[in-house]
C-alpha cells in the first residue's frame, strides 16, 4: 500500500533526524518527503497500515502529520 502524507517537515536537516527513527520503525519500507512541494509530502510504501505509527512519530519529533487521502 501507498501512503501519502501531509508533514510540517521543511529542511534536509530535519529529515536527516527523523531518517532513523522511520528506518527504524519501519524496516525494509520505502519512503521518501518531498520538501519542494507545499505540503511537504511524505510518501511511504509499506505492507502494513501504518498511519498510526507516522503520526505519532512526527508528532513526538515535535512536526505536524496527517494523513490524505
Amino acid at each position: 500500500m501507498i501512503f501519502v502524507f501531509k508533514t510540517s517537515v521543511k529542511t534536509k536537516v530535519q529529515l536527516k533526524k527523523l531518517k532513523p527513527h522511520i528506518d527504524e520503525l519501519l524496516p525494509g519500507a520505502i519512503w521518501n518527503f518531498d520538501l519542494e512541494d507545499i505540503d511537504k509530502i511524505l510518501r511511504l510504501e509499506s505492507d502494513e497500515d501504518v498511519v498510526l505509527s507516522i503520526v505519532n512519530l512526527l508528532i513526538h519529533h515535535n512536526f505536524c502529520c496527517e494523513e490524505l487521502k
